[in-house]
């Protein structure tokens, strides 16, 4: 199981959200480089990020924070956010992201990220983000009537290599993560799923680990002190 600690960008800083609501963002860091520094000092090897102004645009903001830590550091560093076209896939790609991660676009045209599955490979994810099971878009702000696990079959067939998953209603809410749904999408697909949304503790990694989850993203939880980093590490694998 890989450990995420992540960044969210709005407006240049580092922030959180809760329950994806724009109007509780909280500025948790002065800078995203020197935040991305402390990570890998700490022994993080991956990075998951979020262009939050780039998911309210549908397109790239952010660019130039993340070379900077793509330049900066050795870390494997994801990003998503109004990721929605080939372009801006290469875009990030070229910046020396690792991993885009296509939301929006897998609800709203599957073809296109089909295509960017089989033109990619590995370098891309789908990132399912769920209010009541079912998907959302745009920034969060656009719901639909997709189930979750139905997506996540569709493009698990396509052959994406990861998928995201995040409980909108555990988001930034220290409250754990959906198990139940987790342990669901994980058994449903062949794809690596990665767990988002509502990790507080050293037992929320746990609980992670032992139903089979190939990663946790760690955000709050970590720029509020309710779970060390470095314990959590002990988890990757």
């Amino acid at each position: 199981m890989i450990i995420f600690p992540a960044i969210d960008l709005k407006d240049g800083k580092p922030v959180r959200l809760t329950k994806g609501d724009f109007s509780t963002t909280e500025q948790v860091a002065d800078d995203a480089l020197e935040t991305a520094k402390r990570f890998e000092a700490e022994g993080a090897t991956h990075l998951h990020m979020v262009d939050l102004d780039g998911a309210l645009t549908g397109e790239p903001v952010s660019g130039g924070i993340v070379k900077t830590i793509t330049e900066g550091t050795s870390l494997f560093v994801e990003i998503g956010g109004g990721i929605r076209t080939r372009k801006a896939v290469e875009y990030y790609l070229d910046l020396g992201v690792a991993r885009v991660i296509l939301g929006s676009a897998a609800i709203q045209n599957p073809d296109f990220t089909k295509e960017m599955i089989q033109r990619f490979g590995e370098r891309v994810a789908v990132g399912i983000d769920a209010k009541g099971g079912m998907a959302s878009g745009g920034g969060w702000l656009d719901d639909s009537s997709v189930y979750f696990i139905d997506l996540a079959r569709v493009m698990d067939e396509a052959g994406v290599s990861a998928i995201i998953y995040t409980d909108i209603a555990k988001d930034g809410t220290l409250a754990g993560p959906n198990i139940a749904e987790l342990d669901e999408l994980n058994k449903a697909v062949k794809s690596d799923v990665v767990a988002s949304g509502g990790v507080a503790s050293i037992s929320d990694v746990k609980a992670l680990s032992d139903i089979g989850a190939a990663g946790v993203i760690c955000g709050k939880s970590i720029y509020k002190g309710t779970l060390s980093l470095k314990e959590a590490l002990a988890f990757q694998r």
